[in-house]
């Protein structure tokens, strides 16, 4: 069943917690844009793979996501305003460490959690690179975010159907999402510098061969100390479906942190 707490400035995140082995730190995960925890992380089997590795996992719906609160003012939103829910949520959990892992826009969250909580002992970043290093966000160069905004708020879908951005309006009404809230994150996406180089954890960065969102995850690993990387097969959204994906993940969180992983 999900839990709640009330985040820094008064929105609910909504979490799910499986197991609790005390051994190990937990995992926690955060999902990208327009899908929420179940989508991102339980449907394709990752929560279900890390937790059978023996990890006690927890996987939270970003606010304007899922099951959090929803609200409508860009204000609220932005991906560092989502890293202090991170931090709220380790705050409640009481633990010392964790293991975090952020896919695209959760990629972005945690990278920014990582440059300033040091209990993120280890770190995923997936399904976004170069342009972390180089505009501090998802590419939008790829994808404007003008583009986005004005297919989530379209009136009918039918107006906007050749846009490159459709995909995100198709997730959206399929999981019955509140489109203007994910307007509101567009509008806020994070673009800015991040201080890379402060992050401690040891970082893997994994990404689709195919992911016009996450090229030349080598300049986000040179940016980001002692990081390794690796790609795998799929795209943007196929990657996270690929049994690769979970595999490199549980292989990462749970090998010795001496351990190198050799980007391929």
């Amino acid at each position: 069943m999900p839990q709640r707490f009330v985040s820094f400035d008064g929105v609910e995140i909504s979490y799910r917690d499986w197991g609790h082995p005390a051994d190990v730190p937990p995992v926690v995960l955060h999902h990208g844009f327009a899908v929420d925890a179940r989508t991102n992380w339980i449907l394709p089997g990752i929560v279900d793979a890390i937790a059978s590795s023996g990890r006690r996992v927890i996987a939270l719906d970003a606010r304007g996501h899922g099951d959090s609160g929803k609200p409508t003012d860009p204000a609220r939103y932005g991906e560092q305003a989502m890293a202090r829910d991170l931090a709220v949520l380790i705050d409640r959990l009481g633990v010392a460490e964790i293991d975090l892992v952020g896919y695209s826009m959760g990629g972005v969250v945690a990278a920014i959690a990582a440059t300033t909580d040091r209990r993120i002992r280890r770190l995923v970043i997936g399904g976004v690179a170069a342009s972390l290093a180089e505009q501090g966000g998802v590419d939008s160069r790829v994808l404007p975010r003008a583009e986005v905004i004005a297919v989530l708020l379209a009136d009918d879908p039918a107006s906007v159907a050749t846009s490159p951005a459709i995909g995100f309006r198709t997730l959206a009404d399929a999981a019955g999402a509140d489109r203007r809230a994910l307007a509101a994150q567009v509008t806020a996406a994070h673009h800015a510098p991040i201080p890379l180089h402060t992050i401690t954890a040891a970082t893997l960065i994994l990404c689709g061969h195919d992911d016009p969102f996450a090229v030349r995850p080598d300049a986000l690993a040179a940016a980001v100390p002692g990081a390794r990387w690796r790609q795998i097969p799929g795209d943007h959204l196929g990657a996270v479906r690929d049994p690769a994906f979970t595999e490199a993940i549980v292989d990462f969180l749970n090998r010795p942190l001496t351990a190198g992983l050799a980007p391929r």
